[in-house]
């Protein structure tokens, strides 16, 4: 009896090991295959994901509601299709050579500035902000800590996509039709164009906060719609002292690419 009953024990321990080792296995394989998508044009849904970045704006709730859909298919919550990433890339590539033309930035200069905003402004400070608010969720915001239960980092850095898509949509997009306008040294100008800033990133803030709150093993992420404060009180403060935002963006813009 005692042989076969370590031999249980055995197996039951390799299978657990077995099973942890194909856990990591498994993460490992689903970036991998996300990374090798990245080069495979004909294997990515950009019809899916044109779906996604029109609902950002008309109901992001439906884009929410979607990664639910994933995590009880394919066990993930984070996107396997990179679709979306290399969407927004090509959405930084059309605004920034707008805004380089409006700036009469050459065409080397104008590609400097395009390498800046893709991979610091978008991909840069998306991998930071997903590490941080990854952090945070899994430190602060869990119901019960667990290792079964938490924030995957690979959709921390979806909702900072999704986020940071109306943002771009708005200031990249939207404000470059009136930028003319907004560059002058006008009360108006200075009011349109940190009215432009406060929806944007109000949007981001908002949809950043529908990602997180559509994760059930969450509490308490009513707190990431509080920077809605102080996003007010700089709207406020920047009006008072004519301080525009969007001449500032500009400025900064013609440093990189000079």
């Amino acid at each position: 009896m005692l042989p076969t009953t370590l031999s249980r024990s055995s197996s039951h321990d390799n299978g657990s090991l077995n099973s942890r080792d194909a856990a990591r296995h498994t993460a490992g394989a689903k970036r991998y295959k996300y990374l090798r998508r990245l080069f495979r044009f004909r294997q990515m849904d950009f019809e899916f994901a044109m779906w996604q970045m029109l609902y950002l704006f008309t109901s992001p709730q439906k884009v929410y509601r979607n990664f639910h859909y994933r995590k009880q298919t394919k066990n993930q919550w984070a996107r396997d299709d990179p679709a979306f990433l290399v969407l927004l890339s090509i959405w930084l590539c059309v605004s920034t050579t707008g805004f380089g033309f409006v700036l009469g930035l050459g065409v080397f200069n104008m590609l400097k500035l395009l390498l800046w905003v893709v991979f610091i402004d978008c991909i840069g400070v998306g991998l930071l902000m997903a590490t941080l608010m990854w952090f945070i969720t899994n430190k602060y915001l869990l119901k019960t800590p667990s290792k079964e239960y938490d924030v995957e980092w690979g959709y921390a850095f979806d909702v900072h996509l999704n986020a940071f898509f109306p943002l771009l949509v708005i200031l990249h997009f939207i404000q470059l039709i009136f930028l003319n306008q907004i560059l002058k040294d006008w009360f108006i100008s200075s009011l349109i164009g940190n009215t432009f800033w406060l929806v944007g990133i109000g949007y981001y803030v908002y949809i950043t906060f529908l990602g997180y709150s559509a994760l059930p093993f969450l509490k308490n992420t009513v707190i990431l719609l509080y920077p809605f404060a102080l996003l007010i009180l700089l709207y406020v403060l920047s009006l008072a002292l004519r301080w525009n935002f969007t001449s500032g963006l500009c400025s900064f813009y013609q440093f990189r690419a000079l």
